[in-house]
């Protein structure tokens, strides 16, 4: 599942998952899509529910003490929402409130919807655009320092 998609939020929040993706879930009988906050840019990673466990199940086994991966627990784990998936119509998915505050997405906008292979990533339009006009990632800074046991991570 690759590729971008600007797609409208409706007045309720929802959008309506891209048609290029549909036949991917119904073949996979996924029927739940997980949520969340990205840890280091202001978008939305929407998972599969078998992605999502495998990457849940790794950071819940990870050394919590340690106050960077904790913060990646709260930011990940601690912001995780289930969507419902019916298989049928136009997949409508309801985005929570406070994750459209987070990534800057507004009711009745266009967003970038990116495929990413085994997860999608949510942005507001301006903001993936900014990013995309932005230096190349090599000489991006990155906020934090990732733990070795984190690198290896597929956020």
């Amino acid at each position: 599942m690759f590729g971008y998609n600007e797609i409208s939020i409706d007045a309720k929040g929802r959008i309506s998952t891209p048609a290029r993706y549909r036949e991917n879930f119904t073949n996979s009988n996924t029927s739940k899509l997980i949520i969340t906050r990205d840890p280091q840019y202001p978008c939305l990673k929407i998972y599969p529910e078998a992605s999502w466990q495998n990457l849940s199940i790794t950071l819940q086994k990870m050394q919590s003490l340690d106050p960077v991966i904790r913060k990646l627990q709260w930011t990940i784990l601690g912001h995780a929402s289930e969507l419902d998936l019916d298989p049928t119509g136009r997949m409508l998915l309801l985005i929570p409130a406070d994750l459209r505050t987070y990534a800057g997405i507004n009711v009745s906008e266009k967003v970038a919807f990116i495929g990413m292979g085994d997860k999608f990533e949510m942005w507001n339009l301006d903001s993936w655009q900014a990013r995309q006009d932005a230096a190349q990632l090599s000489t991006e800074i990155l906020e934090i320092v990732l733990p070795e046991s984190v690198k290896a991570l597929s956020l």
